[in-house]
């Protein structure tokens, strides 16, 4: 049995009727697309993290490898041990939540917070091991579940949106088409390539989004040669909120040799046990712990609902494996240095193009390893070209709303409700909880109480007392 015979065999390709080539076409695809965490979340953790005898640039360049190594020992994980095509890396919201929140607004030393990040993962690790985890996600209504899919679609359209500058914030609408479109380079030609790639989609053009996404990023740097050059934000009308942006992209990180070095970070969470408030210490657990696990179980379900995954009853089989790599990611990752490891959506880019098993994973885990040896491709792909798949995929996710009774009240008002919440409050967390909330009180208003199980009742009940702690100001007081 040669090489190829053997890489078929263990990862099933016959089972899920993919091939090699397929297989690693989804895999880049998922890595560009996810590629900008590299970027963005040593920029974010940077404003948190402050390492003593390292500068700012060294400490970015610092996270910018754990961010690294840990997505690619996660994602690894994941196609290896749970032959899924699901990406993972540290998470955006959770991250934000990690420096905004935690450290820089409620004074925790960052040590301490990583700390609760390795309590997560090891929580995490325990619930599915022992099938807990698996048996909680499966109390999601069905309604839910099937609106998962459309939500994460709306959610993933208002990201790459906003990455291309098509939509812009507002003070009196929130949200407005962006009003200097037309003289906005970067705009334009997000959009132009967003409807090439388009039309390579609809002629069947195996490698459209790859092909849209470098097509876009190099007419963005031909663009800057010819002298053209991106519409300031600070230049745009007032009350307008843009996105900055370039036509070429520059991730600003100098490597050196002491930014290689990362023993500063890595057993920092150690430090971090050390004179905490248990109180104040379970309170930011148990935010982390909600977050992730309910990101992580909405990701799952609707890029699982993409692939044609999910049984009869919306459930994803054999989801303890999966979970087990985002449990496995999270521990390493808040050992390593970084906040919270999650699956991430746009595995459903991957998925889209065809990818259906572990190796897709395995692809990814191997360029983040790879792009440690030089600038990560995602400081070579403006986020403008490579957030053009996330608008792609969010259109094709649209038609999973199919799923969904609408005739049946009982179903139209939770999955309607997961849809809409999840792109207004930028969290699936949110739109998932949304649902999971109504669905119990829209059953007993119908007189279906006996529909509603006893631990769908405590979901519910869980996640106002989530939302209680995270909005009353009880975290912020105790600490």
């Amino acid at each position: 049995m040669g090489a190829r015979d053997t890489v078929a065999a263990y990862f099933g390709f016959d089972e899920h009727d993919t091939d090699l080539r397929t297989e690693l076409l989804a895999g880049l695809t998922t890595f560009l697309t996810m590629s900008y965490i590299v970027v963005v979340n040593p920029s974010i953790l940077g404003a948190a993290i402050s390492v003593p005898g390292r500068t700012d640039a060294q400490t970015i360049q610092m996270i910018a490898v754990v961010t690294l190594v840990s997505a690619a020992v996660a994602t690894l994980v994941m196609g290896l041990y749970a032959n899924r095509p699901f990406g993972q890396a540290p998470g955006l919201g959770l991250n934000a939540f990690f420096a905004f929140t935690v450290v820089l607004g409620l004074g925790v030393p960052w040590q301490t917070a990583l700390a609760a990040v390795v309590v997560e993962g090891v929580l995490f690790l325990v619930l599915t091991a022992v099938g807990a985890r698996e048996f909680v996600i499966n109390l999601i209504p069905e309604p839910v579940k099937f609106a998962v899919g459309t939500g994460i679609g709306l959610f993933l359209a208002i990201i790459g949106l906003e990455a291309m500058r098509v939509v812009a914030g507002d003070a009196s609408t929130f949200v407005q088409f962006n009003p200097v479109f037309a003289s906005d380079p970067v705009a334009v030609l997000a959009v132009l390539g967003l409807f090439f790639t388009l039309v390579l989609y609809v002629r069947g053009t195996k490698g459209a989004i790859i092909i849209g996404i470098i097509t876009t990023a190099l007419a963005g740097y031909v663009a800057s040669l010819l002298g053209f050059s991106a519409f300031p934000a600070d230049q745009a009308p007032e009350g307008t909120t843009l996105l900055s942006a370039s036509l070429v992209s520059s991730s600003g990180l100098q490597y050196s040799a002491a930014g290689y070095d990362i023993t500063p970070l890595v057993g920092a969470f150690v430090q971090g046990f050390q004179n905490v408030d248990a109180l104040s210490f379970a309170l930011i657990v148990f935010t982390f712990f909600f977050v992730d696990f309910f990101d992580t179980a909405g990701t799952l379900t609707g890029v699982g609902q993409v692939a044609g995954f999910l049984d009869d009853d919306g459930n994803l089989p054999d989801i303890d494996k999966p979970l087990m790599a985002d449990a496995v990611g999270t521990t390493i990752g808040g050992i390593l240095g970084t906040s919270t490891v999650t699956t991430y959506v746009e595995s459903s880019t991957g998925v889209e193009e065809g990818g259906r098993t572990g190796l897709v994973a395995v692809v990814v885990g191997v360029l983040f390893l790879v792009s440690l040896l030089f600038v990560p491709l995602a400081s070579a792909i403006p986020q403008y070209a490579s957030h053009i798949a996330l608008v792609m995929v969010a259109v094709l996710m649209l038609q999973n709303v199919a799923e969904v009774d609408w005739n049946d009240l009982t179903h139209a008002v939770p999955a309607g409700l997961t849809i809409l919440v999840m792109p207004f409050t930028y969290s699936i967390a949110y739109g998932i909880a949304a649902g999971i909330i109504s669905y119990p009180i829209v059953k007993t208003a119908r007189g279906q109480v006996r529909d509603v199980s006893a631990g769908q009742w405590v979901l519910a009940l869980a996640f106002v007392c989530y939302f209680f702690v995270r909005t009353s100001g009880i975290l912020a007081g105790q600490l």
